[in-house]
């Protein structure tokens, strides 16, 4: 049992290595982790933050924003695409790995 235990925690290892991509250890070697967005430049930057703040307010109030008013709308697609680049994919797919070594043993 012991050699079976010792190849899944090799093979556990390995899979570690190459799907946790997605959290970066912090430089000054705390627990912590960072999850980097790609952005463009700094205005796009600037348009995820003030969309999700937007989106925050909208759930806060329950108001739609004005129509009329280009700045106030929220562009959800931003939103949406700045969510998916850091969903942990590889992660969830190294979580499926895991799932398989345990129904081994």
């Amino acid at each position: 049992m012991e050699v079976n235990e010792t190849k899944s925690l090799e093979r556990l290892k390995q899979l570690t290595a190459l799907y946790f991509k997605t959290l970066k250890p912090a430089k000054d070697n705390s627990k912590e982790y960072t999850a980097q967005i790609k952005v463009v430049n700094y205005l796009e930057l600037g348009c995820i933050i003030t969309d999700l703040l937007k989106l925050c307010i909208l759930a806060l109030d329950h108001d739609p924003p004005n129509s009329e008013n280009k700045s106030s709308a929220i562009n959800v697609s931003l939103i949406l695409e700045t969510v998916l680049s850091i969903f942990p994919s590889d992660e969830m797919e190294f979580l499926g790995f895991v799932k398989e070594i345990n129904t081994e043993n």
